[in-house]
């Protein structure tokens, strides 16, 4: 992995962190970029050899210009690292407001493609690149009370399968990741959301979710940060175009 130049949107925490971290002990040099201002303060003391950007990946100009930056930071580019998200609103569809799908779209889908439409041109002039998008299993399955985070999630695979096959001949691969329940912050969050809905206590919901996989425990960070390196990895060369779960085997998603 070493002398790999990786952009990854929304790692100051979470998920995209543990990439982040994960390529960098690679060797690889990286530039980050995340909307939380507390959350970038915390990520460049810990890690004070990563470029790290605020962005607010709703806006085209921002992610241009942090394209701009990273590209002249990196001197080019040979991974990106889709991983902006939000949970989206927990509510059935009738309440589900516009505001918010199309919040949610614009974050989870809409970002990608924008990211998508920078780096596709730096990869198809060198002839090389990786392009990972970090879905869901919401997004191979139905998932009731999220429906605008599974659609988003949806947009994503078919994204990743287009851009698999315009950007093939060019020798560039792109991927999706489908990661389940996460340990961390934000699957709490989903809980506690899926809780409320339903008016059950949050416990209920955390032991239905490992309940619906065959290996019943949360997902690690790090796990899901280790399938990104490799897909990133010559050892992967000949995966493109797929979704790949990471969920300990979900097959539906079940609302009780």
């Amino acid at each position: 992995m070493a002398q790999q130049r990786v952009m990854i949107t929304a790692a100051a925490d979470g998920i995209g962190k543990s990439i982040a971290r994960a390529f960098a002990s690679e060797g690889a040099k990286v530039h980050i970029c995340d909307v939380n201002e507390a959350a970038l303060a915390r990520f460049r003391e810990e890690f004070p050899d990563i470029a790290a950007s605020k962005v607010n990946v709703r806006s085209e100009g921002e992610i241009n210009a942090w394209f701009d930056d990273a590209l002249n930071d990196l001197g080019g580019l040979d991974v990106l690292v889709n991983n902006a998200g939000i949970k989206g609103p927990t509510a059935t569809v009738a309440n589900v407001e516009l505001a918010e799908w199309r919040e949610c779209l614009d974050i989870c889908l809409d970002s990608f493609f924008l990211c998508a439409k920078r780096a596709a041109p730096v990869m198809k002039a060198q002839k090389s690149g990786i392009i990972i998008n970090m879905s869901s299993n919401a997004g191979q399955h139905g998932f009731g009370n999220r429906t605008p985070y599974a659609a988003a999630k949806w947009g994503v695979i078919g994204l990743t399968k287009s851009l698999a096959v315009e950007l093939g001949p060019y020798n560039v691969r792109c991927n999706a990741i489908c990661p389940g329940s996460v340990r961390g912050d934000r699957i709490n969050r989903v809980i506690q959301g899926e809780a409320d809905v339903r008016g059950v206590p949050f416990d209920v919901v955390a032991k239905e979710i490992v309940g619906n996989q065959s290996l019943e425990r949360l997902t690690e960070p790090d796990e899901v940060a280790a399938l990104a390196v490799f897909l990133a990895s010559p050892q992967a060369f000949m995966i493109n175009g797929q979704d790949i779960a990471i969920d300990g085997h979900v097959e539906v998603f079940h609302i009780k």
